[in-house]
C-alpha cells in the first residue's frame, strides 16, 4: 500500500463517519503568541476548543502539516539519529467538537487500524491515563472499560501524566489520552521480551502511532485546570510511522515517504544509503531528506528564512542540513534545492501549494545554500587562525568562547569546529563553550521573558469588531489580564464592541484612547475634546492585537472602575495614514503584475502610518523604467478616485469566481471579505480608504532583494508623500541659493568637471611627492641581521604609501618595510617584503600581529599586506612592536 493510498483511506474512512474533510492549515501561525508553528493537528482548531469560534462542523478530519523544532515539543536533535523522529511530519486526525466522545473515538480507531488497515490485533497495545494525585485527577476508567471491548486487558497499560495527559503548551486545552502502540518486531524478538515492557521506552520498533486525546480541560496561566465548556475529541496519528507499520518497514526512512528523496540524494552525492543508525553518512542523508521537507513546506506557506522569529528557525533547520551534507557527504556546492522537484511530484496531489510554489522554494533554498557555504569557507579561515594561535602558544585546547563566537556571530557549525580540531590533535574547551551558550540563552530569556496572568472575566459575551464602519464607539470591558515583560507591567483588555483594528495581514494595530464615563465633564457627544495629555482619567490604548480570535487592546494602567462604560476612540490620523498605505498595496500588487507579469505574488507586507513595505515574487532587480511604470499606474488609479467595493461574509467559492487574489500561507474560512478597487480584487481583513483619491500620491522610496526570487518595495503615500515632496522642494531651493544658480543641472555638471580636473592634478602632485619620499626613505633603512629594515610612522594616504613600498621593494634587496600611516583618525599598517626574502618573512603574518595594537585586522600575501584599525593611540606601540619583531 503506497503512502498516498494510506492517507486517502484515512480520509475516506472518516468521511464515511460523517466527518467534514478540511485541508491542512499553514505550518506558520500568525495570530497565536504561544506558538510559532503548528506542532500538532489540533492547533488550527484551538479557537473551537476554547469556545472563541464556532466550528465549521461538529465532526472534522484532516491531515495537518506539523513542525516540532522549538519549545516543549522539540524533536530536532533526535532527527537523523533514530528511525522515527522528524521535524516536519503529517498528523492524521479526527475531531469532535462537543459531539461524540471516548466511546466512538476508541471504537473507530480500532476499526480503522484492524479492519481497514488490517494491522494484526496481537501487535497492538493501548495506554490509559493512570491519574495524578497532585492535580486531583483520577484514573481514566471510562477509556479502560471501552478498550476492554476490543483488546485483552493485559494489553491495556497505565500511563503517567508525562505520556498520557496531553497538553499543547504551558497553557491551553488539554486532557487525558489513550495512546495506541504497534509492535513491529520479529516473532523471535517478541518471544524474548513482551511488547508491553517496551511501550514508551524509545524502542525503534515498538512505537506509538495514534494518540486519542479526550479534551476536557483548559490549563490556566497559574497552572490550575478548569473544565472546558464542552468535551471534545482530538486525535493525532503519525502518518510516517503509520506508513512504516503498513509497509512492513523497520524505519520511517525506508517507506515511500522518504525513499524517492533518498534516491535523489544518492544520485547527486554519489553516496549509497545503507540505513545504519550510527553511520555518519547515513545520519546525514536522513537529516537532509527530513529537513528539506520542513524547509520546503514552510517556505511554500509563506515563511522565508531570516534572522529572527520563525524565519530564524527555518534558516537553522536548513543550515543543519547543509552542515551535515558538507561534513559527511562532501557536498561543497548547492544541491538541496534539487530535491524540491522530487517533493513536488510526491506530495503535490494532497498539498497543491508545493506545486504552485516549487520554483520559488527551490530558488530560496539555493541562495541560502550558496550563502551558508560561503559562511563555512570564511569560518574555516577564521578557525585556522584560532588553531594557529593555539599551537603557537603551545596549547592543545581551543578557547571555548572563540569557538562559540564562530558559531554564534558567524554561523559556523560548532560540530565542524570540533571535527577539525580533532584532526589537528586538539580539543575544544567545552566548558567555556557551554558557559557562553548559557549566557546567550539567559540574554534571550531576558529579552523575551513575559509573564501572562489568567483572564479576569467580567462577562462571557461574544466581542464585536465595528472598526470597518466607525472609529468611535460606546463600549465596556468584558475581560482583562495583567502581563509583565522587559518593558514593564501592562494590562490587556477585551471590549464588547471595539473600533480598534488588531494587527494582522501586515497592517499594524490601532492606537487610541478610552474615555471612561466617570471622567469629569464626560460628554459622549463631544469625544474629540478628550485626550491623554489634558485628562488623567483618559486611558491610552498603546496597541491592538488578535489572539485566538480575541481582539486585545494594550493599556498601561487598569481603569479604577473596569466595569464602567467607556467611549473608545481610534487615533484618527494614525488610522487614516495606515489605511491609505494598505489600500495602495492592493493597487501596487496589481500594477506589479501588469508591468512584470502574472508570476508576481505578494510574499509579505508591512502597513503602518509612516510607510509601507511590500514583498513579492520576482527573479531580477527592477530597472528604473519598470519602477516608473509601476508608480505611474498606481498614481493613475489614485487620480481616478476609484470607489471601494467591499464584500463581507462572501462564500469563498464566490470570491474565487469573482477572481479575488488569494495568498499562499494565509488561512481562509468559508466566508471571506473581498476588497475591490476597480479591477483590483483581493481577500483582505484590513481597513481601507473609501476611494483611492484619499491616498493622495504614491512614491516608491526603495527596491531591493530580501531572498532569492523575492523583491521588496518600500514606499510612502498620503501625508508622508506630501512631506517628501515638500522636503525635496526645500532642498532644491537651498541648493539653488547655495550655488547661486537657477539651472542646477548645468551648475553641478560644471562643478563635477572642475572636480575631476582637480583630482587629476592632486594625483600628479601625490606621485611627485611619493617619488621624493622614495628617495628620502632609502636613507632610513638600517641593517638588521640578514635584512634591510625600514620602520616608519607617517601622515600619508594609503595609496601613496602602497606606491612607495612597491618601489622600495624593487630597489632595495633583502628588504622588510613596515609603514604605519594615518589619514585623519584612521590608522593603517602596510608591510612589504622583497621577493628574495619572501621564503623567510611573510608580510601577511607580520601585519596580523601588528594590527592587534591598533585594534584592527587585515592580511595579504608573503610580499605585501595591509591592515586597518580603530585605535589611533596604538600607533607608537605598533612601531615598537615592528622593531622588536
Amino acid at each position: 500500500m503506497t503512502s498516498q493510498q494510506i492517507r486517502q483511506q484515512f480520509l475516506d474512512f472518516f468521511k464515511s463517519k460523517q466527518h467534514l474533510i478540511v485541508p491542512s492549515a499553514p505550518i506558520v501561525l500568525k495570530d497565536d503568541p504561544t506558538l510559532m508553528f503548528s506542532n500538532s493537528g489540533m492547533t488550527q482548531f484551538k479557537d473551537y476548543f476554547l469556545g472563541y469560534k464556532a466550528p465549521k462542523a461538529p465532526r472534522i478530519a484532516d491531515t495537518q502539516k506539523c513542525l516540532r523544532v522549538s519549545g516543549k515539543h522539540n524533536d530536532l536533535d533526535d532527527v537523523g539519529r533514530d528511525t522515527y523522529h522528524h521535524t516536519m511530519f503529517e498528523m492524521l486526525g479526527n475531531w469532535s467538537f462537543g459531539d461524540y466522545f471516548k466511546k466512538e473515538a476508541i471504537e473507530w480507531a480500532w476499526q480503522l487500524l484492524t479492519e481497514v488497515y488490517k494491522i494484526p490485533k496481537e501487535n497492538l497495545y493501548v495506554t490509559v491515563f493512570e491519574g495524578d494525585a497532585s492535580e486531583n485527577l483520577e484514573r481514566d476508567t471510562d477509556a479502560y472499560n471501552f478498550w476492554k471491548e476490543y483488546i485483552a486487558e493485559d494489553r491495556i497499560l497505565n500511563g503517567n501524566k508525562k505520556d498520557n495527559f496531553w497538553e499543547m503548551g504551558e497553557s491551553g486545552p488539554c486532557g487525558p489520552c489513550s495512546e495506541i502502540h504497534v509492535d513491529l518486531r520479529s516473532e523471535e524478538e517478541k518471544a524474548k521480551i513482551p511488547g508491553k515492557d517496551l511501550v514508551n521506552n524509545d524502542h525503534p520498533q515498538v512505537v506509538e502511532i495514534w494518540n486519542l486525546v479526550f479534551m476536557q480541560y483548559n490549563r490556566k496561566a497559574d497552572g490550575s485546570l478548569e473544565n472546558l465548556p464542552a468535551k471534545h475529541i482530538d486525535t493525532g496519528m503519525g502518518f510516517e510511522r503509520l506508513c512504516m507499520a503498513l509497509q512492513g518497514k523497520s524505519s520511517n526512512y525506508d517507506t515511500d515517504v522518504f525513499t524517492p528523496l533518498i534516491s535523489k540524494v544518492e544520485e547527486l552525492s554519489g553516496k549509497n544509503y545503507e540505513g545504519i543508525l550510527e553511520n555518519e553518512k547515513d545520519i546525514a542523508i536522513r537529516v537532509v531528506v527530513d529537513h528539506i521537507r520542513a524547509v520546503s513546506f514552510t517556505i511554500a506557506d509563506g515563511q522565508l528564512p531570516s534572522n529572527g522569529g520563525a524565519g530564524y528557525v527555518i534558516r537553522r533547520i536548513l543550515r543543519r542540513a547543509i552542515s551535515y551534507s558538507y561534513r559527511f557527504l562532501w557536498m561543497k556546492e548547492p544541491f538541496l534545492y534539487q530535491l524540491v522537484e522530487v517533493l513536488k511530484n510526491q506530495m503535490g496531489e494532497f498539498f497543491p501549494e508545493m506545486v504552485k510554489q516549487s520554483h520559488l522554494v527551490s530558488e530560496v533554498i539555493k541562495e541560502e545554500e550558496q550563502s551558508f557555504l560561503r559562511t563555512i569557507e570564511n569560518g574555516l579561515v577564521r578557525l585556522d587562525n584560532i588553531i594557529n594561535d593555539t599551537i603557537k602558544k603551545g596549547e592543545k585546547t581551543l578557547p571555548g568562547e572563540q569557538v562559540f563566537e564562530l558559531y554564534d556571530t558567524f554561523g559556523f557549525p560548532a560540530d565542524l569546529s570540533r571535527i577539525i580540531a580533532e584532526e589537528k590533535q586538539l580539543t575544544v574547551d567545552e566548558q567555556g563553550f557551554e558557559a557562553e551558550m548559557e549566557k546567550q540563552k539567559q540574554r534571550s530569556k531576558k529579552d523575551s521573558a513575559a509573564k501572562v496572568y489568567d483572564w479576569v472575566v467580567l462577562e462571557e459575551k461574544p466581542e464585536t469588531f465595528v472598526g470597518y464602519d466607525q472609529t468611535k464607539s460606546e463600549t465596556y470591558i468584558t475581560r482583562y489580564r495583567k502581563i509583565e515583560n522587559k518593558d514593564g507591567e501592562f494590562y490587556q483588555i477585551v471590549l464588547n464592541k471595539t473600533p480598534f483594528y488588531p494587527e494582522g495581514g501586515g497592517q499594524v494595530g490601532d492606537k487610541g484612547i478610552l474615555i471612561p464615563s466617570y471622567a469629569p465633564h464626560f460628554d459622549i457627544s463631544q469625544p474629540d475634546l478628550y485626550n491623554v495629555k489634558d485628562n488623567p482619567e483618559v486611558i491610552e490604548v498603546l496597541d491592538t492585537k488578535k489572539e485566538n480570535n480575541l481582539i486585545i487592546s494594550l493599556i498601561k494602567e487598569l481603569p479604577k472602575d473596569a466595569g464602567a462604560v467607556f467611549y473608545a476612540k481610534v487615533d484618527a490620523r494614525n488610522r487614516r495614514n495606515t489605511q491609505a498605505n494598505h489600500s495602495v498595496t492592493h493597487l501596487l500588487h496589481e500594477a506589479l503584475r501588469e508591468v512584470l507579469g502574472t508570476h508576481v505574488e505578494q510574499k509579505g507586507s508591512y502597513v503602518g502610518p509612516e510607510y509601507l513595505r511590500f514583498d513579492f515574487s520576482h527573479f531580477s532587480k527592477m530597472n528604473e523604467e519598470e519602477l516608473a511604470a509601476v508608480e505611474e499606474k498606481v498614481n493613475a488609479k489614485i487620480k481616478e478616485n476609484v470607489a471601494l467595493q467591499e464584500f463581507r461574509d462572501l462564500p469563498i467559492a464566490e470570491a474565487t469566481e469573482k477572481g479575488a487574489m488569494m495568498l499562499f500561507g494565509e488561512k481562509y474560512g468559508d466566508k471571506v471579505r473581498m476588497i475591490q478597487f476597480g479591477t483590483s480584487k483581493e481577500l483582505c481583513g484590513g481597513t481601507h480608504v473609501k476611494s483611492t483619491g484619499e491616498i493622495g500620491h504614491f512614491k516608491i522610496t526603495s527596491e531591493s532583494s530580501t531572498a532569492a526570487g523575492i523583491r521588496r518595495i518600500e514606499a510612502i503615500s498620503g501625508d508622508k508623500s506630501a512631506e517628501y515632496f515638500q522636503n525635496l522642494e526645500r532642498q532644491l531651493a537651498e541648493l539653488s541659493q547655495l550655488l547661486k544658480s537657477k539651472d542646477l543641472s548645468k551648475t553641478v555638471e560644471k562643478l563635477l568637471a572642475e572636480n575631476t580636473s582637480m583630482k587629476s592634478e592632486i594625483e600628479t602632485l601625490k606621485k611627485e611627492k611619493a617619488q621624493g619620499e622614495t628617495a628620502s626613505w632609502k636613507n632610513d633603512f638600517v641593517q638588521s641581521g640578514d635584512k634591510n629594515l625600514l620602520v616608519k610612522k607617517v601622515s600619508m594616504d594609503a595609496g601613496s604609501v602602497k606606491d612607495i613600498v612597491f618601489q622600495l621593494k624593487k630597489e632595495i634587496p633583502k628588504s622588510v618595510i613596515v609603514i604605519i600611516s594615518y589619514a585623519g583618525d584612521k590608522p593603517m599598517i602596510t608591510v612589504g617584503v622583497s621577493a628574495d626574502l619572501e621564503a623567510k618573512y611573510h608580510a601577511g603574518n607580520i601585519v596580523k600581529e601588528l594590527a592587534k595594537e591598533i585594534q584592527g585586522g587585515g592580511g595579504g600575501n608573503p610580499g605585501f599586506a595591509t591592515a586597518g584599525g580603530k585605535n589611533l593611540a596604538g600607533i607608537d606601540a605598533a612601531v615598537e612592536k615592528a622593531k622588536a619583531l
